[in-house]
């Protein structure tokens, strides 16, 4: 699972998505990719998901939204 900030120097978390989903390697291809961002707006959420990720969390974090994400993408063997 990858926890991506979209605010990055040189390439930007949707950019990075887009990038990871054309990957050659589908195991790759297809991790998780969750947004983590203080970008909270339903606009900055469709967004990540148009960009490939899978799903968004915004900042500051609430730990039962993180765990229920964790569950979700990597099962339930997490407290």
């Amino acid at each position: 699972m990858v926890f991506m900030d979209v605010q990055m120097p040189v390439m930007n978390g949707y950019d990075a998505a887009k990038a990871i989903r054309t990957l050659t390697d589908p195991e790759k291809a297809k991790i998780p990719i969750v947004a983590m961002t203080a970008d909270a707006f339903e606009e900055d959420r469709q967004k990540a998901l148009q960009a490939g990720m899978n799903d968004h969390i915004s900042k500051p974090l609430d730990m039962e939204v993180l765990v229920r994400v964790l569950r979700k993408y990597i099962g339930n063997n997490i407290e």
